[in-house]
């Protein structure tokens, strides 16, 4: 099944998923005091059962790695490689993931691009010698888009 080969490859690239349900809980705990991290991960695993957040993630990571073997053409690899802030593509596509469940969606992703917190800082780290241009973005993408799945399903009193 596409999903589990998708979430093997985010393990290869140390990504677990409850790491991204942590950036989740952080995101929506203020909101829900009663929220708890089984409900964050649910939310996450949610996520990754749409095709298209397949898709963009091996999308992202076969770029990631592209770079990382230095199978990329110039000026692209250099730009991966340096996550060349003004470059965008990797936010634009990460943007997708986060836009699945509205506008919270997207003002979530813009929110951890600038504030990259845990799992993100840690794939932000580029003294590792690993390429996550992509990752981090589509780590962020999976968190907004499953904190606004939360947000959306709270009923509110």
């Amino acid at each position: 099944m596409l999903r589990d080969v998708v979430i093997d490859l985010l393990k290869e690239r140390g990504v677990e998923l409850s790491e991204i349900a942590d950036i989740v809980y952080t995101l929506q705990s203020p909101f829900n005091p009663d929220l708890t991290m089984a409900e964050c991960l649910e939310s996450v695993e949610r996520v990754m059962d749409k095709r298209e957040v397949h898709h963009t993630v091996l999308t992202g990571i076969a770029l990631d790695v592209a770079a990382e073997n230095d199978a990329l053409p110039e000026p692209l690899l250099s730009i991966i490689k340096t996550d060349e802030p003004l470059y965008g593509v990797d936010e634009s596509l990460a943007v997708s993931i986060a836009s699945m469940y509205g506008t919270i969606g997207f003002t979530s992703f813009g929110y951890l691009d600038k504030n990259k917190m845990g799992l993100m800082a840690r794939l932000d780290d580029k003294s590792t010698g690993e390429v996550h241009c992509f990752l981090d973005d589509l780590v962020a993408g999976i968190a907004s888009a499953a904190s606004a799945r939360l947000a959306h399903g709270r009923k509110k009193d």
